[in-house]
């Protein structure tokens, strides 16, 4: 019965449980976004420049095409980190691995984000 205590009161466990169910929030919230995300890709494919600018200037469909990058960025940030976690044995490389992948991640957003307003 100790031990169940000190696994339960354990750190580890609160911050698996909060990655497990950010993951699951994220994953919710990217459906919806991801038919705004269609809408706007088959404006790119088919309309004309001006037009798909004059859509992305709305700042609901802006709001939808921010919201899609930053949720998509940290879903695949913390997926890749399960996968790390996971198969790598060494903590010291895992700890490198993820500080790698969560800054590339948030360089890809911080990024897209810059680009997206440049457009707008």
């Amino acid at each position: 019965m100790i031990n169940k205590i000190a696994v339960f009161g354990n750190s580890a466990a609160k911050s698996a449980t909060r990655h497990w169910l950010m993951q699951r929030i994220t994953a919710l919230a990217l459906v919806p976004l991801s038919f705004q995300l269609i809408v706007f890709l088959d404006l790119c494919i088919n309309a004309p420049y001006q037009q798909t600018v004059d859509w992305l200037k709305s700042p609901l469909n802006t709001m939808c095409i921010d919201a899609w990058l930053l949720a998509v960025f940290y879903h695949a940030a913390m997926g890749l980190q399960v996968v790390i976690e996971d198969y790598v044995a060494d903590q010291g490389l895992q700890a490198m691995l993820i500080k790698a992948i969560n800054l590339g991640f948030l360089f890809l957003a911080v990024a897209s984000l810059f680009f997206m307003f440049r457009i707008i």
